[in-house]
């Protein structure tokens, strides 16, 4: 990284998984927190010791684009001090029923979710990344390996999300900047209490990793010496 304070952007901060991880950057990064809840925004930025935040709907491509321009205007991507060090690409959600009873309505917002919406941003940003040889953390899941029945629309989206990152880790090496493929196993967040419920089985918390843990994890892909890449990073719960 490459100031003493890191610039770091994250999507999904104030729940789960990228919450947890807002909290393991806050002693040493300046935060950038992505996301279209501005009053959720505001309180999380409240308990930051160094964080700010920027509006912008990931629903809706055109948002993206047009948040990215205003941060970079505002100065909330670094630009003329130094880019982006970080990346953390956290939001997501969970779609879709069997393929016989998904509508293409939900193929066509779960793939706009979990795919459209990380490509569109990282490609907004990769100026501020590549000035600063920055690490983009793409959040994935373990469905981004393997695929159930019932959980075609998730793992599909998932498994492009990781040939998203492939192919941009080779894109970008040449700029200097890292791209890591984050599998987290099964996490105690609300996601997975809406899966259980799917599932039709009983949500045991203590089953699942903390979103702690997994914030912990990405906290050590950014911070990974400058001479290695960790193309891909796999948690299970023990």
């Amino acid at each position: 990284m490459t100031n003493s304070k890191p610039r770091i952007l994250i999507t999904g901060a104030t729940r789960g998984i990228g919450r947890a991880t807002a909290f393991a950057l806050q002693d040493f990064a300046h935060l950038v927190l992505v996301g279209r809840d501005e009053k959720a925004l505001e309180a999380l930025v409240a308990e930051l010791p160094s964080a700010e935040y920027v509006l912008a709907d990931l629903a809706d491509s055109q948002k993206i684009i047009d948040g990215m321009r205003e941060a970079r205007e505002s100065g909330a991507l670094g630009t003329g001090s130094g880019g982006l060090d970080g990346v953390v690409l956290s939001a997501g959600v969970l779609a879709g029923d069997t393929v016989e009873n998904t509508k293409p309505s939900d193929w066509e917002f779960a793939l706009h979710m979990n795919v459209t919406a990380q490509a569109v941003l990282t490609a907004q940003i990769l100026p501020e990344l590549r000035e600063a040889r920055g690490t983009i953390v793409f959040v994935n899941s373990g469905s981004g390996f393997t695929s159930k029945p019932g959980n075609a629309v998730y793992s599909a989206t998932k498994f492009a999300l990781r040939a998203l990152s492939d192919a941009l880790r080779e894109e970008e090496r040449g700029n200097g900047v890292r791209v890591v493929s984050l599998h987290p196993g099964r996490v105690a967040t609300d996601m997975q209490r809406e899966l259980r419920a799917y599932e039709g089985g009983e949500y045991v918390e203590s089953d699942y990793m903390t979103p702690e843990t997994i914030g912990e994890a990405v906290r050590y892909a950014l911070t990974a010496p400058p001479e290695a890449n960790i193309d891909v990073l796999s948690i299970r719960p023990r």
